[in-house]
């Protein structure tokens, strides 16, 4: 790996230098060369005399051997480091006051740089909190939008499941080096993620699950976005961290609302109070952000149409079973003798279509 990696991976290993700290260091200097090779004065112009020190002290062992541990994983297949200078680094994350200095992937690098809607919510979520991640996720994938999420159980881990059922496109921000997966259970997701979306740590190698670090890295889920969508978030929520964040930074934050006597509702209609745009549909997110995914929705439906999502000879039978009032999917998957993932497909592909739409609850209702 070139000498200037090394420079970056110094600068981002140097006591007291976080994304804050860099992101000065970086505005004076130019680059992490300039930084180490300025004189005493010149960097306590910018940074402490403490942090001055740290920066002049010559690189340990242990430096190098994070470096040799960095170059054996980029050799293995998928895995990527990019600094803020490299051409492929998301310009969206670049605007955001605190950039990651280094962004460790592992999947298609090609994402970051995609349209994102962030999705977060509960770990401990309902099992329609759940349903409607996955349903969100899908359509939204669909239409061309990459889903960005955290990878911990509950909404999350919905949220990306539903982005693989639709386009297959999704990032999952993780807090740990990204050489860990936590929490474990959800290596075999993890795995599938990197296979069609990737996986994005700005920490390093081996870092394991620090509680501190997870807030920390929701202002990646929100600076890879376009909007925020929280799907189902309790009052003290750390999603609710999350859309603080995505304000802050400017992008649009949506909320799903719930029942007024569920505690999981009562974070999303506090947002919605505060201003957050309330949804109902996949279609309410898409409607603010036209310029995103107004070509991929004209694919998809393209897509609907060869069969390529479904297949059409299905398709007639499932309207037909549908009626015109609205129906929850258990009862639409007895009517129609349809695994659920089938049929959440097909569902999919005939929204898309404008055959039907998704009401609030979890019910589907045939149009014209």
């Amino acid at each position: 790996m070139e000498q200037d990696f090394f420079s970056w991976l110094r600068l981002e290993q140097t006591p007291g230098v976080g994304p804050a700290t860099a992101a000065q260091l970086l505005s004076a200097f130019g680059t992490p060369q300039a930084i180490f090779t300025a004189s005493p004065e010149a960097l306590r112009s910018v940074v402490s005399a403490r942090v001055a020190t740290a920066l002049l002290g010559a690189p340990d062992t242990a430096l190098q051997q994070l470096h040799d541990r960095v170059q054996d994983w980029c050799a293995m297949a998928g895995n990527q480091v990019l600094t803020r200078a490299d051409p492929r680094y998301p310009s969206d994350l670049l605007e955001i006051p605190d950039p990651p200095l280094i962004l460790y992937v592992k999947g298609r690098v090609e994402l970051l740089r995609a349209a994102g809607i962030g999705m977060v919510g509960s770990r401990h979520a309902s099992t329609q909190g759940v349903r409607d991640a996955e349903q969100f996720a899908a359509a939204l994938s669909q239409a061309g939008l990459t889903v960005v999420s955290g990878l911990a159980a509950g909404i999350d881990a919905a949220a990306h499941q539903g982005a693989l059922r639709g386009a297959g496109s999704t990032i999952a921000v993780i807090g740990t080096g990204a050489d860990i997966v936590y929490p474990a259970r959800h290596r075999s997701l993890a795995h599938q993620i990197a296979e069609t979306g990737c996986l994005v740590s700005e920490y390093s190698l081996g870092t394991p699950a620090i509680a501190s670090n997870f807030p920390r890295r929701n202002r990646i889920i929100s600076g890879l976005s376009k909007g925020v969508l929280v799907v189902e978030a309790a009052a003290l929520s750390g999603s609710l961290i999350t859309a603080r964040m995505a304000a802050e930074q400017g992008r649009d934050v949506f909320a799903i609302p719930g029942s007024i006597h569920s505690p999981l509702a009562k974070g999303c209609h506090q947002l919605i109070r505060q201003g957050a745009k309330l949804v109902e549909t996949a279609q309410d997110i898409l409607d603010e952000l036209p310029g995103y995914c107004l070509s991929a929705i004209q694919q998809a439906a393209s897509a609907s149409q060869n069969g390529a999502a479904l297949q059409t000879a299905d398709v007639p039978a499932l309207l037909t079973v549908m009626g015109f009032d609205p129906l929850p999917l258990d009862v639409l998957a007895m009517r129609s003798g349809l695994e659920i993932a089938e049929l959440s497909t097909q569902l999919l592909t005939l929204e898309l279509a404008g055959e039907l739409e998704s009401l609030p609850g979890g019910f589907y209702r045939r149009l014209g």
